[in-house]
């Protein structure tokens, strides 16, 4: 089962969080389980987290939350888009759900506003997985590239089939097909009048980017406390030596690495990146 929960992020913005777990069988109170939070990535929505929530959900409360200008949550329409808000919509997110002492599991910015949560409110975090997103900055020709990329989209999509195709073998970033990547893609598009269009704006995504691509984040790694995985894709954006430098400095660091997998991990190869975190998971469950 799935079910919605409102929760109300910084600001005010109103956020759609998803538990995929049964709840409480006629009322009555049950042992605390331990809660994990799922953040996706920039463009990403908590449904991308499905089939990892599903199998978490076994021995966790596992929930996943559409961050401001994604999915179901409030898009405003000039943000803010900042790297506090989406920290503080998280916090938000775990104190509203009582989830803590909570495992951050996140993607590409998702892992971002995992580990800056982590590295400020120890108290609420009791492990950390970061999959697949760099702590160098990427620079302002990361940014216009990510412009210009977003023009070259042949929108509006006439069917999904047509998004599929496009984001799995057609897309000029693409260095080979991929076609959990045309998936990915298809489940953040809309049917509107005139065909499929994204759920979120470019121009927002655009901005929340700003706010971290041009900052390395490395001295917020150091802070971390709690027992954290670094997981990259042999074919992702995060290199191994970054990745491998990213768990040295974290305090407690752990590494893992996806054969075959790209950028979106637990998409490319979900069996393997399963196998990476559940010894990780078992571990902090014990501690």
């Amino acid at each position: 089962m799935v079910r919605r929960i409102d929760v109300t992020g910084a600001d005010g913005v109103r956020l759609a969080a998803w538990e995929f777990a049964d709840p409480p069988k006629d009322g009555r109170e049950e042992e605390k389980t331990p809660g994990v939070l799922l953040l996706h990535g920039l463009m990403g929505r908590a449904s991308h987290w499905a089939g990892t929530a599903r199998w978490l959900s076994a021995r966790h409360r596992a929930v996943a939350l559409d961050q401001r200008g994604h999915g179901r949550s409030e898009k405003p329409s000039d943000g803010p888009y900042s790297r506090e808000a989406y920290v503080a919509d998280a916090v938000a997110a775990i104190e509203q759900l009582d989830l803590a002492p909570v495992i951050l599991i996140g993607h590409s910015m998702g892992a971002l506003t995992a580990w800056q949560l982590a590295a400020h409110r120890p108290d609420l975090v009791s492990a950390l997985v970061i999959c697949d997103m760099r702590a160098s900055a990427l620079g302002a020709q990361s940014q216009r590239e990510w412009t210009e990329w977003f023009t070259t989209w042949p929108l509006p999509f006439a069917t999904l089939a047509d998004v599929r195709k496009w984001f799995g073998e057609d897309d000029p970033w693409l260095e080979r097909p991929r076609p959990s990547r045309g998936e990915f893609y298809a489940e953040v598009m809309a049917e509107r009048a005139d065909g499929w269009r994204p759920v979120f704006s470019p121009r927002q995504m655009l901005m929340a980017r700003e706010t971290w691509v041009h900052d390395a984040h490395w001295e917020e790694l150091a802070l971390v406390e709690c027992p954290s995985l670094v997981v990259r894709g042999i074919e992702g954006e995060l290199g191994r030596a970054e990745a491998q430098e990213m768990v040295r400095v974290l305090p407690q660091g752990e590494y893992a690495e996806i054969p075959e997998a790209g950028h979106l991990v637990h998409y490319d190869q979900p069996d393997t990146w399963r196998s990476a975190l559940e010894p990780f998971l078992t571990a902090a469950l014990r501690a």
